[in-house]
């Protein structure tokens, strides 16, 4: 599911990345990433008060906040993408999910 879930966001990126002339090399990934929760904590301080409303309605505001944490999700999955990461293994390795008993 999320190596389906990265080939989405990947081929979106490209797309975006090849009509906008923006190389995506190595660094790209990771300082797109901290770029994104930059944005994510931007929407996190107006929802919750610490920061400027810019005259957005309490629905933009939400709207707001999970559009920017889509974008964080999305570029995590593409850090992990371009670096060859099973993120998959990694959740159950560090989360300790272990299957459902029925």
């Amino acid at each position: 599911m999320l190596n389906d879930l990265a080939e989405k966001f990947e081929h979106a990126s490209r797309t975006y990345a090849d009509a906008n002339g923006i190389e995506r090399d190595a660094d790209w990934f990771l300082l797109k990433l901290q770029e994104e929760i930059g944005e994510l904590t931007q929407a996190w301080n107006r929802i919750s008060g610490r920061g400027r409303r810019k005259g957005r309605s309490d629905e933009q505001l939400a709207r707001d906040l999970a559009d920017e944490a889509a974008d964080v999700l999305g570029h995590i999955l593409l850090f992990a993408h371009r670096n060859d990461l099973d993120l998959a293994a990694a959740i159950k390795r560090k989360w300790l999910f272990q299957p459902e008993r029925g």
